[in-house]
């Protein structure tokens, strides 16, 4: 298949294909007569591998070494779960920080009298200390 295939087999534009090509994520695919790129199974499987990995937010070097992991079949799955472990950690932190943010967002708005901007505490809260 051609790129654009690809693309809308893997809801993946074409540019981030490249990319991942650039970055060796996914290999140089083989080419037509014709020059262009000819993508097969393999590469299908290999894309929507990042890219549900993506989707799930593991970071580039994260997603290289799960398929790197990926590609040698006879090895623990321990390195897996670390990885896997690592972000979710990651994630945990994130929703900490998300919560935080939360309180200190609603803080600011139930203290909002809806007067003049000149009595604003959101304005006043997000100026200078």
């Amino acid at each position: 298949m051609k790129i654009g295939e690809l693309a809308r087999a893997t809801s993946t534009k074409v540019e981030t294909i490249r990319f991942y090509e650039r970055i060796g994520l996914l290999p140089e695919p083989a080419r037509t007569d014709g020059n262009y790129r000819d993508y097969g199974p393999d590469q299908l499987a290999r894309l929507s591998f990042v890219r549900r990995a993506r989707d799930l937010g593991f970071t580039l070097d994260q997603v290289r070494e799960l398929l790197s992991l990926a590609d040698d079949r006879d090895r623990s799955c321990k390195a897996v779960d670390v990885v896997a472990r690592e972000h979710l950690a990651q994630v945990d932190q994130k929703i900490a920080d998300l919560r935080s943010l939360r309180k200190e967002l609603s803080g600011m708005i139930d203290q909002c009298g809806q007067g003049a901007i000149s009595e604003c505490r959101i304005i006043e809260a997000l100026g200078p200390s």
